[in-house]
């Protein structure tokens, strides 16, 4: 599904990505740990396409189709989907409408009909359900006077109304108490772990895998893959440290 090679890219002119290389098949999750500094979150922005992050080698596609080359709403529309460590504000867009434009441009990118106001509210209806979110937060505008906890609530309810086929997930666990982290991590479960999707879950800590139990570990370190392993390596990592397995 995704597939990374020998990827280098700089965010001005300072090198971060250094040569990573990782696949991605259908079904899989993979969880990607390491430093501060080691590039994780570089990741994630170049493969959605945040302007700044230049690729200076390497390529990266989604499904054979090369990612680096099409523009960021295009990305979306094959299938990705970003998540951030720290969800922006729209103010004066509420939640229900911003997603209803999303959607709908992401299924007429794809030739599919737009869902009508009443179709798309059922969907909308059943996602914030599962994810214990009231309509009347999809009403706000969106993340404005949300905490930590429903900023990410908030961006599962998301995840699940867009329905991708890629999950990039960048430090979703960050400022989750452990009652939000088990709603999250039951989200991603429910969302993503199937046949045809796959999650690049992108953490520095163990805690979240609790809850997601990865396919793949890789530690990340100085801009490359410096070590693969099972489950069982985030236990390592979080025992040891960072600092011996990443030399």
């Amino acid at each position: 599904m995704l597939k990374i090679n020998n990827l280098h890219a700089t965010v001005a002119d300072k090198p971060i990505l250094k040569g990573l290389t990782l696949t991605l098949n259908p079904g899989e999750i993979h969880a990607v740990m390491g430093p501060n500094g080691a590039g994780k979150s570089t990741l994630s922005y170049v493969l959605g396409g945040r302007p700044g992050y230049e690729v200076t080698d390497g390529t990266a596609t989604l499904d054979g189709q090369d990612l680096l080359a099409l523009a960021p709403h295009e990305r979306a529309a094959l299938g990705l989907f970003l998540g951030f460590q720290y969800p922006v504000e729209i103010p004066g867009v509420s939640n229900v409408q911003f997603l209803r434009e999303a959607l709908n441009a992401q299924r007429k990118a794809r030739g599919e009909a737009a869902l009508s106001a009443g179709d798309f509210l059922r969907v909308a209806r059943t996602q914030a359900g599962a994810m214990g979110v009231d309509m009347d937060m999809l009403k706000r505008p969106v993340n404005v006077g949300f905490s930590g906890g429903e900023k990410k609530r908030n961006e599962m309810v998301q995840m699940g109304i867009i329905d991708p086929k890629l999950a990039i997930l960048d430090e979703t666990d960050s400022g989750l108490d452990i009652d939000a982290l088990r709603v999250v991590g039951d989200g991603i479960n429910r969302i993503m772990r199937k046949p045809d999707k796959a999650v690049l879950l992108i953490t520095h800590y163990q805690r979240l895998l609790d809850y997601v139990k990865p396919d793949f570990v890789h530690v990340l370190a100085d801009g490359r893959i410096v070590r693969s392993g099972g489950a069982e390596l985030a236990l390592e990592l979080e025992r040891e440290g960072y600092g011996a397995l990443a030399a």
